[in-house]
């Protein structure tokens, strides 16, 4: 039975596998591969992308799809996540896809080897089918990403896409920079800079992040349109360097990205998003099939 924690579960060959069967998915649709298989959605944050894009994936592969909706179930009745997720394993699902705020909470579920858990998001610390679909958009674009500069742009100590896609990004052998003011800012060997400008002629990718001014206690900037003077991707910013542009949303116009620039072709935004699908649909064939 293999999991997906995190993308240090999957082998350098596994990764190539679901790249390469996200690239055929999205040249040809595939046959209903999953047609047998039943899969249950629990997700105890909010999610629009993640949540539909996952749906979308398997009912495309031919798999049914369960929601629980977590604030109408037992969890809410005193019953722990374990006996729930017990409970939801004794019905034979062929999987189960949880977001949770607690980093360790996928892990745990997993441990009980019950049914095959993939993390749709935990915690601070690991999102990989977000990590995987930037790597397949950005191979898509390049070819090979190795060597190629990707600047992280944002709320980085609170991003669970920053965390997963440096772990994963550094594997695959580009060079990683953080860009953020200290207090976004994680413990990190990696480079780091305040500065967005300092390091626009350096890189090959920006990968901006929602500014969640929310979760830090202290105030950082006074406001968003304060945070925006400083790290907002602007034409004039960019000029007309050969940058990609990405970001996992949701996107906050004008503070993350600004309008001009969602317009732009450098900006890959809804092509992460498609590209999402075909990524979900790999990993799904991967867990459930090949595994």
């Amino acid at each position: 039975m293999q999991h997906l924690i995190d993308t240090s579960n999957l082998s350098d060959r596994q990764i190539a596998d679901i790249l390469s069967d996200a690239a055929t998915f999205k040249v040809q649709k595939p046959i209903t591969l999953l047609r047998d298989k039943l899969l249950i959605t629990l997700f105890f944050e909010n999610s629009t992308r993640t949540r539909s894009s996952f749906e979308v994936a398997a009912k495309r592969m031919g798999a049914a799809v369960v929601h629980l909706d977590p604030s109408k179930s037992s969890t809410k009745k005193g019953e722990t996540l374990e006996d729930t997720f017990a409970n939801l394993c004794a019905m034979e699902p062929d999987g189960v896809i949880i977001r949770h705020s607690e980093n360790e909470t996928p892990g745990k579920l997993a441990k009980m080897e019950m049914t095959p858990v993939i993390n749709a998001g935990a915690g601070n610390y690991a999102h990989p089918t977000q990590a995987l679909l930037d790597l397949f958009t950005m191979q898509e674009h390049f070819g090979d990403v190795r060597g190629k500069t990707i600047a992280i742009v944002g709320d980085i100590v609170s991003s669970r896409v920053a965390s997963s896609g440096i772990r994963l990004f550094t594997r695959m052998g580009m060079n990683v920079i953080l860009v953020a003011p200290e207090p976004f800012m994680p413990q990190s060997t990696l480079p780091q800079y305040e500065n967005l400008e300092a390091v626009l002629d350096s890189v090959d990718v920006i990968m901006s992040l929602r500014a969640q001014l929310e979760r830090h206690a202290s105030p950082i900037f006074d406001d968003y349109d304060a945070y925006a003077q400083h790290y907002c991707l602007t034409p004039e910013r960019l000029g007309d360097r050969d940058i990609l542009v990405l970001h996992p949303g949701p996107v906050m116009r004008n503070i993350d990205i600004s309008d001009a620039i969602l317009g732009d072709p450098r900006c890959k935004v809804l092509e992460q998003v498609k590209n999402g699908v075909y990524t979900r649909m790999a990993i799904l064939k991967l867990l459930l099939l090949d595994a």
